[in-house]
């Protein structure tokens, strides 16, 4: 399968809210409850410092998205990652490109760490952050998501 992995624009808004609405309909592994829009990505696009990056196929379908944003409330070089993937698409080495692209990006930005946040018991995710070397370094017990659903979040940290 090729993936061409390029930085995402607010025109690939509605390909991911679809993508990442399946995602949260089928619940599980994000800590997102409720359905996103289109122009509610377009908009946390232009957060200032975000970087957003797309993977599509041949054909133009995406196949998943990331992106990483300052974490000032981490310290300063910090930032947050989020990462997605089209479901029935997951270990195609689709989420472990756009990982490169934005790790990339994270230290041409002059970022010195990536934070994920992964709900406890979403296997894949811990699975794929430590696969791209990331390292445990604490826990958030008993998070309240939008929802009301109580989860634990493991906090994973990659520097750059």
């Amino acid at each position: 399968m090729t993936v061409h992995v390029r930085r995402a624009g607010p025109l690939d808004a509605p390909a991911m809210a679809e993508l990442l609405n399946a995602i949260i309909a089928r619940g599980g592994t994000t800590a997102m409850t409720r359905p996103v829009t289109a122009d509610g990505l377009a908009g946390h696009m232009n957060t200032p410092g975000a970087i957003w990056h797309v993977a599509e196929d041949a054909e133009g379908t995406v196949l998943g998205f990331q992106w990483i944003e300052p974490a000032p409330n981490l310290g300063p070089g910090a930032c947050d990652i989020a990462s997605f993937v089209r479901i029935g698409e997951t270990g195609r080495g689709v989420a472990s490109r756009l990982f490169q692209a934005n790790r990339d990006a994270a230290r041409a930005a002059g970022l010195s760490w990536i934070n994920a946040e992964i709900r406890a018991d979403n296997d894949s995710g811990l699975t794929y952050y430590q696969s791209r070397g990331f390292e445990r370094y604490g826990m958030i017990r008993g998070k309240r998501l939008q929802d009301g659903t109580i989860v634990d979040k493991v906090l994973m940290r990659y520097d750059l």
